[in-house]
């Protein structure tokens, strides 16, 4: 995405991680993990990330940091079963014009889940949340 908008001239192409700060997650543990990524032969464009300008902040300093919780929860509900059986797909929906995407490709792109959505069984309400993305 990065990449995308430096070719347009908007930005230069490089991403900043900013995590918000956290008592259980180690940023340390997650820069090894990208730095495992970047031996193992993986499609990501490596010049983009800037692995030890991984950062975090207190979640109150930054509004970046409040709006990507706010969409992650969002999007979170078309997944997540609440405590009556459902999911709420609706913010899923209003969000998917603003997604991240590569030709109409939403799950390589734009919205990761993890474990991948095609290992895990699926409630009727959860599958209409990834066709919402197919």
């Amino acid at each position: 995405m990065c990449n995308t908008h430096a070719i347009r001239g908007d930005g230069d192409g490089r991403v900043k991680i900013i995590f918000s700060r956290r008592g259980t997650m180690s940023y340390y543990d997650f820069q090894d993990y990208l730095k495992h990524l970047k031996k193992a032969e993986t499609r990501i464009n490596w010049s983009a990330i800037d692995i030890d300008g991984i950062d975090a902040q207190d979640h109150s300093k930054l509004a970046g940091l409040q709006v990507a919780d706010v969409i992650a929860s969002a999007l979170a509900c078309g997944l997540d079963v609440d405590h009556l059986g459902n999911c709420e797909c609706r913010y899923a929906e209003n969000l998917k014009p603003i997604i991240y995407n590569s030709n109409r490709n939403y799950f390589s792109y734009g919205v990761k889940v993890v474990p991948k959505i095609e290992t895990i069984e699926l409630s009727e309400d959860q599958k209409k949340f990834t066709a919402l993305f197919a």
